[in-house]
């Protein structure tokens, strides 16, 4: 059974993606909320609480086939401050690479990493962070994959998010893993474009990873709602008027015409500013939008339930953010709402992670092992 260490932990979404078939034997994370939620579904024996920064190598036992790290994407989000890999949240990443370069003097780094963030990582200083993270990768004899997989093929959740699976260049691996050109699925326009502006090391150590569609999705935002939900409260007449009264005129029309359906319909409402002016947007097409963290009242999604004349509005629950992330029912969140909303809107898509193990890691992490077992025969 390949081992791995999860850092940037959270809630554990990496963990329950890789699922049985690989070991934890270290996770990291420096927020104690999450980590009560990691311990409550996985024990505390492999899990150390604080800062990156005050991990060391020491504290890492082995010599794990797979360090996976989902980075705080804070300075990298279109929604950011766009200081990039230099802010003081994204640029954790530079000190789990310090211990990445640390095992590597050992002789003991792992042969295989990922590394997830938000899709603006690829252009998030004008490009200048994915080319240091290519350098870096390419600079240490890794070679390495950049995927764009969205939750959406998974989960009624549009989540698209940068997945970048590296391998150390002595590993031999197996050719049906890899494609001589990008694939319209997982490789979008940006990450063809970012390519040919690395380094010549970097292209050189470029890899298109081959990995099937998964089957087509037959879940829709509305599976997941709760009719009796646990932690929200419908709004008032009231207050569900005035957000109709924020709508624009076509936002209002998307809600006459679900009325009209005189069918249950879910949608999800937002609230944004344009040209100065807050207003409400609401999508009805059978999709939840990108989970974010609760920062302010504007990042937590509102649901708009129509069943004929009948208009509802209320906070999505926790329970059903974290089914839309894929947690299972049996997860054990946090009671305070933000708390259970922020474990769910920092982590990851649980399914992603599961086709991604199945059809490229847990390959990778067999080819490896067989070819360790052939050296030492």
């Amino acid at each position: 059974m390949p081992d791995f260490y999860e850092f940037f932990a959270g809630g554990g979404m990496a963990r329950l993606g890789l699922g049985e078939a690989w070991r934890c034997t270290f996770a990291n994370d420096n927020d104690e909320k999450k980590a009560a939620s990691y311990t409550r579904r996985f024990g505390k024996g492999d899990l150390l609480i604080g800062d990156v920064k005050q991990v060391k190598t020491g504290n890492l036992p082995g010599c794990a086939d797979l360090a996976w790290a989902s980075f705080p994407c804070q300075d990298l989000s279109l929604a950011g401050n766009g200081e990039g890999l230099q802010g003081e949240r994204s640029g954790t990443f530079w000190m789990f690479w310090d211990l990445i370069r640390g095992l590597r003097k050992e002789n003991r780094a792992p042969r295989l990493i990922v590394l997830e963030n938000v899709r603006g990582a690829i252009t998030s200083n004008n490009g200048n962070d994915f080319a240091a993270i290519a350098r870096a990768l390419a600079g240490s004899d890794y070679r390495f994959g950049p995927l764009v997989m969205d939750a959406v093929h998974f989960l009624p959740q549009s989540r698209p998010r940068l997945f970048i699976v590296a391998v150390a260049s002595g590993v031999a691996i197996p050719d049906e893993l890899m494609r001589l050109d990008p694939g319209a699925l997982w490789h979008p326009r940006s990450l063809v474009d970012v390519k040919f502006t690395l380094s010549k090391k970097a292209q050189d150590s470029w890899i298109w990873w081959n990995i099937p569609a998964p089957p087509q999705r037959t879940t829709v935002f509305s599976d997941l709602i709760e009719e009796d939900p646990i932690g929200v409260q419908w709004n008032t007449s009231k207050q569900t008027q005035a957000l109709l009264e924020m709508m624009s005129p076509v936002n209002r029309e998307k809600v006459r015409s679900a009325q009209k359906a005189g069918e249950l319909r879910v949608g999800a409402l937002y609230k944004r500013t344009r040209k100065g002016i807050q207003r409400a947007e609401v999508r009805f097409d059978d999709v939840a939008g990108c989970l974010r963290t609760p920062r302010g009242g504007s990042s937590r999604q509102t649901i708009i339930v129509v069943r004929g004349r009948s208009v509802r509005t209320r906070l999505l629950s926790p329970r059903e953010a974290a089914r839309l992330m894929g947690l299972p029912d049996d997860y054990a969140l946090p009671s305070n709402y933000n708390d259970a909303y922020h474990l769910a809107g920092d982590g990851l898509a649980v399914p992603v992670v599961s086709h991604l193990a199945s059809h490229l890691l847990t390959p990778v992490a067999r080819a490896i092992a067989e070819q360790t077992n052939a050296a030492a025969a």
